[in-house]
């Protein structure tokens, strides 16, 4: 199957045919550094890490940028509100972006640009608008112009001919019955106190949507392949960053727009009033596996909404334990005799998945699959069918699988003393025949978290999950 995507311009699903053979240039809007990142924006995340995964697995070469925002609106009000630095304010949230990242091992990208390091970028395409016509100035800010740009609303499909001209708003963030020119480069005003830059366009800031055309066209081009980010952005961040863009380049900006629907939390919309907004911190706090609330977030396609549930992230958390015992069961295998069969599995196990991640992406079917073949390799352990050499290529096959899904990521902690002293005792303790106090120490260490499992190769250990 050729590799297939839904394409928000079109509204249609596309065959993905890149600007460059074989290169990939990819953007994701990445993170307001104003506050932790919540479990909806690592949904965006995650998706953008998959996809980028994927498009590397079917040997693309991916130059991938993703941005942070380190000045708006509400990254002023967070510092002014604290009383320090826009530096030092956003500096905070900026190490605990890239520590979860980390976390939830999301491959890093490429580039990653600070709108505050690219002003001067800012402004030369402000000054480019300004010279074609498309954006004026008003009262020290500087707008652009909708009206000069006859294809506004191809992204979301908006109907602009009621349009009030001279209608303007300088908010980074509004509604869609707000369509106005919007706000390219705002003038200093008191309430950004010292927040400012004294620039050819005047003494003030950049508008939030000005921040993406520029860094996406500074490190990807002018015209580059895939652009990402949640339906939240369609309107007005990625509808405006299309008008300036192309307003200014005279080309097409970005040929594929791939966004992720929304993510709800035990079945209402995310927010703090209803006592259910999460951020990744939140979570590892009360204890749950970054690696699980990953397959939680990748568990349904990105372009549906997904219903975040702890009894969906406990689901989660067994589902990888079952993976992780099939891999740890497979280094165990002694025999030496080949199954023809368990290529046959691998064979149509690589099939079906790329087929499923070809048909936009479809992680749900994907991870389906890679549990057919745990069930069926699996049946095949049970029947002791299977050489050490037919479990080489397994692991191989799910390596390779890996390579897309990420949740192969185990930290293996090492024991404590105590612990290890427990596990000598019983070990002692079973071969006396003594079984009430080998039961009696596998229950107090599986208090403290740690699973045994008694095979012919001697007694194995787990942490739960």
């Amino acid at each position: 199957m050729t590799l297939r995507f839904f394409n928000t311009l079109t509204r249609r699903k596309e065959e993905f045919h890149t600007i460059h053979p074989g290169e990939v240039r990819m953007y994701t809007c990445g993170p307001t550094v104003y506050d932790f990142a919540h479990i909806g924006n690592f949904r965006a995340y995650i998706f953008g890490d998959v996809l980028h995964r994927y498009l590397e697995y079917k040997g693309y070469k991916v130059t991938y940028v993703m941005n942070i925002t380190d000045v708006d609106d509400k990254t002023i009000a967070g510092s002014q509100k604290e009383g320090i630095s826009l530096a030092d304010y956003t500096r905070r949230y900026k190490e605990a972006f890239f520590a979860d990242i980390k976390s939830l091992n999301i491959k890093p990208a490429d580039i990653y640009p600070e709108a505050t390091a690219h002003i001067k970028d800012m402004v030369a395409l402000v000054r480019t608008l300004l010279a074609k016509g498309c954006a004026y100035k008003n009262e020290g800010s500087t707008y652009f112009r909708i009206s000069s740009f006859s294809s506004y609303g191809k992204l979301s499909h908006m109907d602009i001919s009621g349009l009030k001209a001279g209608a303007r708003v300088s908010a980074d963030e509004y509604e869609k019955e707000q369509v106005a020119d919007f706000a390219l480069w705002k003038g200093w005003d008191k309430k950004d106190g010292e927040i400012f830059w004294e620039t050819e366009v005047g003494k003030g800031r950049p508008g939030w949507h000005i921040e993406c055309s520029t860094m996406s066209m500074k490190y990807l081009g002018k015209h580059f392949d895939i652009h990402t980010g949640g339906v939240d952005l369609i309107f007005p961040h990625h509808e405006n960053e299309i008008a300036q863009s192309e307003s200014a380049t005279g080309e097409k900006f970005v040929n594929f727009w791939l966004h992720n629907e929304h993510l709800m939390v035990e079945g209402r919309k995310m927010a703090k009033s209803f006592g259910n907004y999460y951020t990744l911190r939140d979570l590892l706090n009360k204890g749950y596996n970054p690696i699980a609330i990953r397959y939680l977030l990748m568990a349904t396609h990105y372009r549906q909404q997904l219903n975040f549930t702890f009894d969906g992230l406990k689901a989660a958390k067994n589902a990888l334990q079952r993976l992780y015992d099939f891999v740890d069961n497979l280094n165990l295998v002694k025999g030496e005799e080949d199954n023809p069969q368990v290529q046959e599995i691998i064979r149509k196990a690589k099939k079906d998945f790329e087929e499923a991640l070809d048909d936009d992406l479809n992680t749900p079917e994907a991870l389906g699959i890679v549990f057919t073949l745990i069930k069926d390799v699996n049946r095949l352990m049970d029947q002791k069918k299977i050489s050490k050499s037919n479990a080489g290529d397994v692991l191989k096959a799910m390596n390779g699988f890996d390579s897309v899904l990420g949740l192969f990521k185990r930290e293996e902690l090492a024991l404590d003393e105590k612990v290890k002293m427990m596990i000598e005792k019983r070990a002692k303790a079973r071969k006396e025949k003594d079984f009430k106090l080998a039961d009696q120490i596998r229950k107090e260490l599986e208090e403290k978290g740690i699973i045994l499992e008694d095979t012919p190769e001697g007694t194995k250990w787990k942490r739960k999950m």
